[in-house]
C-alpha cells in the first residue's frame, strides 16, 4: 500500500484542517494522498483532485470520512475494483465506520504499519425489466427498496423467489436486504437482525395489509422477483437509499447477490455485538 484516497462529506474549515493533517502524516511516512474533486475544491487544492471513479482506480485504500451514508456510497465505488475502505465516523456511532475522529491518528498508524484485517460484506444487485428491456443492474451494500410515493395509498405487487410465487402483497412497499442492511430500513420495518458475515437475503414487507405477513429469510444464491401491479401513484426503486428509479405498472424488478463484495479495513477488536449494544442504547433513553 503506497497511495491512499480520501473522500468526505465535510465542509468548511474543519475539512481543510483535517485533510492537511492527514496529508502531512502520510507524506512523512512515504505515503501519497489522493483527493476526489469535491474534497480538493473544499481544501483549496482543485488542481490535485480527480473524479471519484478515477480516484478509486489509482489507490490501494479509500479513506471515507463521514457516516454510514458515505460508507454506502464508497462501497458501490470500490467493490468492483476490490479496494478496501477505511471508514472514519464523523457523527453518531455507525455500523460500518471503523474509527471516530479522536482515534483517527492512532488508527492510521496501525493502517500504515499493516496491522489490520480485511472484512468482506455481501452486496446485492437490482435490475429492472420493462417491455423486454433490462436496465443496467445497480449494486448496493444495504438494500433494494420498492416503495410508494407521497400519497397514502397501498401498492400491489407479486413477489417470487427463484420463479416461484411467494405472495401478492398490498403494502407500502418491500425491502430486500443483505445481512449488513438488516440493521437499517429492514430492522425498522420489523425484520430480523442478521450477523453481517452470513450469506443470505431478508425480504421484509413494509406495513403490509395482512396480519400474517412476516419477513422471509432466503439463501444468498436465490433471486427475488417483484412485479408491480399498481397503476396509480408514484412507486420507486431505491438502492441504499441513495440511487433511485421510478417504476411503472408491469415492471419486473430482479434482486440477487452481486458478484462483487465490499471490503472494509478492520483495526479494532470491537465486535458487531459491541456496536449493536451501543446502537440499541440510543433508542432506550439511557444515554440521553
Amino acid at each position: 500500500m503506497n497511495t491512499i484516497g480520501l473522500l468526505s462529506n465535510l465542509t468548511g474549515e474543519k475539512i481543510k484542517h483535517l485533510v492537511s493533517d492527514i496529508d502531512n502524516r502520510l507524506s512523512s511516512r512515504g505515503f501519497a494522498l489522493m483527493l476526489d474533486d469535491e474534497t480538493a475544491r473544499l481544501v483549496d487544492r482543485p488542481a490535485v483532485g480527480c473524479t471519484r471513479l478515477d480516484l478509486v482506480r489509482q489507490v490501494q485504500c479509500l479513506m471515507a470520512l463521514g457516516g454510514d451514508g458515505t460508507l454506502l456510497h464508497s462501497a458501490r465505488l470500490t467493490a468492483p475494483l476490490g479496494v478496501p475502505i477505511f471508514g472514519v465516523n464523523l457523527g453518531h456511532l455507525g455500523f460500518l465506520t471503523e474509527v471516530a475522529i479522536p482515534q483517527l491518528y492512532e488508527a492510521m498508524e496501525c493502517l500504515l504499519a499493516g496491522r489490520y484485517t480485511i472484512e468482506e460484506r455481501m452486496m446485492l444487485q437490482a435490475s429492472v425489466v420493462r417491455n423486454g428491456h433490462t436496465y443496467e443492474p445497480i449494486i448496493g451494500l444495504n438494500d433494494a427498496v420498492i416503495t410508494k410515493g407521497a400519497f397514502a395509498r397501498l401498492i400491489g405487487f407479486d413477489t417470487m423467489v427463484d420463479g416461484q410465487l411467494f405472495n401478492t402483497y398490498h403494502a407500502d412497499g418491500i425491502i430486500i436486504s443483505t445481512p449488513t442492511g438488516s440493521t437499517a430500513y429492514s430492522l425498522s420495518a420489523g425484520g430480523p437482525i442478521v450477523l453481517p458475515d452470513l450469506e443470505l437475503m431478508v425480504v421484509t414487507p413494509i406495513c403490509p395489509h395482512a396480519l400474517w405477513a412476516r419477513p422471509l429469510v432466503i439463501a444468498a444464491d436465490s433471486e427475488v422477483q417483484v412485479v408491480l401491479r399498481s397503476k396509480l401513484g408514484e412507486v420507486m426503486l431505491t438502492i441504499d437509499g441513495q440511487h433511485g428509479m421510478r417504476l411503472r405498472f408491469g415492471d419486473l424488478i430482479k434482486v440477487r447477490k452481486a458478484m462483487h463484495r465490499a471490503k472494509f479495513i478492520k483495526l479494532s477488536n470491537q465486535t458487531f455485538f459491541d456496536i449493536l449494544k451501543e446502537k440499541l442504547k440510543e433508542g432506550d433513553g439511557t444515554n440521553v
